[in-house]
């Protein structure tokens, strides 16, 4: 890129800490008393009896430690290694020299990940089954596997007695962490969880009442009068805060109240909110 005047430099040059020559041919780098580890010999400028020195052929590097092809004597001479350690070269950036402060707002777009690409977290930009989050080319953000379910349908030895409805068809079910035998559903993790259900009963002049249970004790109730001919409903949402295998089902108060039917009217359904 062309600039008027002189063009900024990039990276960093130091002038090493001063070596004294003895009978030796190895000597420890030091840029303020703390060890220099260069790349390379190629970054060093080495001049020794006033002669630059040429890098591989007249010393090599190996650690901290710059090393001669031959012992040197107390009468030689190091004027200076000076240390092109931290120049950028094509192709190549220094390890952890790129940070999130280097990277420009927006800069990162679903368009520049490739299908496929796994990501931090889990995430990645395109919809893979599996993944825990997914981006797609329109950066629409999806959770595939976010637990979730809607079952329906009672069963009929659950429906008209004191007992956990147990909702026989589900619709689906993304976790598989609900039990259509048992009628319960299983947290896989610790959230918010929101919770429905509803039930039409069928007993004239009783009252219908259905509860939500966490790990058998009821959290919330629906009730409903069946003052009518064709019964009532009861409807009720719920949002509990649960942790990794608590237990949520639907509870029928059938022994002394009302029946629920068994059809499509009555479902049971739950998510993940977060």
């Amino acid at each position: 890129m062309p600039y008027i005047g002189k063009s900024p430099i990039g990276g960093g040059f130091h002038k090493l800490d001063n070596l004294t020559a003895s009978s030796t041919a190895t000597y420890a780098l030091t840029l303020g008393s703390a060890a220099y580890y260069p790349e390379t010999a190629n970054q060093l400028l080495v001049s020794l009896n006033g002669v630059i020195q040429a890098p591989q052929d007249s010393f090599t590097v190996s650690g901290s430690n710059l090393i001669f092809d031959s012992a040197l004597t107390a009468s030689d001479s190091i004027d200076f290694v000076v240390a092109l350690g931290d120049v950028l070269g094509v192709g190549s950036v220094t390890d952890g020299a790129i940070t999130t402060a280097k990277i420009g707002n927006g800069a990162v777009t679903a368009a520049k990940l490739a299908a496929g690409v796994q990501g931090v977290a889990g995430i990645t930009s395109s919809s893979t089954s599996g993944t825990a989050l997914s981006i797609d080319a329109n950066n629409i953000v999806t959770t595939p596997v976010r637990p979730a379910f809607f079952a329906h349908s009672p069963t009929d030895a659950s429906r008209s007695s004191d007992a956990v409805l147990v909702f026989a068809s589900e619709t689906f079910d993304r976790t598989n962490n609900y039990n259509n035998t048992t009628g319960e559903f299983t947290c896989p993790v610790d959230g918010i969880y929101l919770f429905s259900w509803h039930c039409l009963h069928l007993d004239n002049g009783a009252y219908g009442i259905t509860k939500l249970q966490l790990n058998g004790s009821a959290y919330a109730n629906a009730q409903t009068y069946s003052g009518i001919a064709n019964g009532g409903s009861s409807t009720a949402s719920a949002t509990l805060y649960c942790q990794a295998n608590d237990v949520v089902r639907v509870f029928n108060m059938g022994t002394t109240y009302s029946s629920v039917t068994n059809d499509n009217y009555a479902f049971f359904s739950g998510h993940l909110v977060g």
